[in-house]
């Protein structure tokens, strides 16, 4: 009995596309080469070997048996047609199309025009649908012809990163406008004093410099907060290290961000010191923001409550509380956006850039912390800060 010399192409293809697959879900390079080596060898082994008894129709469903649990656990959604049936969809393809899709023509399964316009293409090619599992969804959808029966498609999940070009676009606009702002009012009354400088009586001339001097100010502390933002974002995926006296830290920043006039108002409730693994300047930017919050928004004659405790979980508890109108219940979810402000008049009236919640926000995510926000219309505002205590 002769054995068989045919080079078995397909398999080799699919091979290659599934090996890249598992590569590019994280898999270390060295065992995605023996998985290939491995399957390789088996490819040609089945082709080689002498077996009268399997026929072709036995050889492709162990070929597809053989697929199906390697792909089965890739973190990229992968599907094989057979003449545009389903055969083979792993567990992530599954999550998105449904488990009913194998044995599904696929370009039912699919419903997309972008879609089923692909697959009717020869030779393959990719293809980027939108709204294929969820209205906001974006997939960029790959389909590679092995032969003329056998196809291979690859999603790739491209909405991540839509919506941080989307969140980008958002944020340079929202900070044109917001340094545009300033930028006016202080051309405007610079101009007016250069052109009619004779014409300006002594006391609107002092009223227009009050006024150019709290722009420019405003304009300072929107950029300060501008580069915060970015350096805390910047520094977001490095966890800090720093053994941090939470107590002394927030009294210390509590009283600076009040100032002499205000400091008055806090009420400091700090039975004990709790330390903690962070980055000291950004904690005391933390603790400076939610106190000229709470002072700025709060009741003017009322006080402000700064507590810390170990919360039942052991975790540092740091809130800090105002007595005022509160803030309604629809705002809460959006308050830590860049430039949100439920009333933008006062907000800038106070010096506010509309920029510390999300500042906070980037903070406590970095510290491996949890954020929350609760609010009484006509009671006042609680912020909370829960952070991970360190025992060393």
């Amino acid at each position: 009995m002769k054995l068989g010399r045919t080079v078995p192409w397909p398999g080799i293809i699919f091979a290659v596309l599934a090996c890249v697959a598992i590569a590019f879900s994280g898999t270390d390079l060295w065992l995605v080469l023996a998985i290939f080596l491995v399957w390789l060898g088996t490819l040609f082994l089945v082709t080689a070997t002498p077996e009268p008894a399997m026929t072709i129709q036995a050889k492709t469903q162990f070929s597809e048996a053989s697929t199906a649990r390697l792909i089965e656990h890739s973190a990229t959604p992968m599907l094989m047609t057979d003449r545009n049936r389903v055969t083979i969809a792993n567990e992530a393809a599954r999550k998105v199309l449904g488990n009913h899709i194998i044995g599904q023509d696929v370009r039912v399964a699919f419903r997309h025009p972008e879609a089923i316009a692909l697959i009717g293409e020869t030779g393959g090619g990719s293809a980027t649908i939108q709204g294929l599992s969820r209205r906001r969804d974006i997939w960029q959808m790959n389909r590679q012809e092995m032969d003329d029966r056998f196809a291979v498609i690859e999603l790739l999940n491209q909405s991540s990163e839509a919506q941080i070009s989307r969140a980008h676009t958002d944020f340079v606009a929202n900070a044109s406008h917001e340094l545009r702002t300033p930028l006016a009012s202080i051309i405007g009354y610079v101009e007016t004093l250069r052109d009619e400088e004779d014409q300006v009586p002594p006391a609107m001339r002092k009223k227009f410099l009050a006024t150019i001097q709290a722009e420019a100010i405003r304009l300072q502390s929107l950029v300060s907060d501008l580069m915060s933002l970015s350096r805390v974002e910047a520094e977001k995926h490095e966890v800090p290290g720093e053994q941090v006296e939470l107590k002394k830290l927030i009294e210390l920043s509590a009283r600076d961000a009040a100032g002499a006039e205000r400091v008055s108002r806090i009420v400091f409730e700090c039975p004990e010191e709790i330390n903690v693994l962070g980055d000291t300047k950004q904690l005391e930017q933390l603790v400076r923001n939610l106190i000229d919050n709470a002072l700025n928004y709060g009741d003017p004659t009322e006080k402000v409550t700064v507590h810390l405790a170990r919360d039942e979980q052991g975790l540092a508890r740091f809130s800090v509380q105002d007595q005022g109108e509160g803030i309604a219940a629809e705002h809460i979810p959006h308050l830590t956006r860049r430039f949100y402000r439920t009333d933008p008049g006062r907000s800038r009236a106070s010096g506010g850039t509309g920029l510390g919640l999300a500042i906070v926000k980037h903070i406590v995510e970095r510290h491996r912390g949890r954020l929350d926000i609760t609010s009484e219309i006509g009671v006042g505002t609680k912020v909370e800060v829960r952070l991970p205590v360190s025992e060393g």
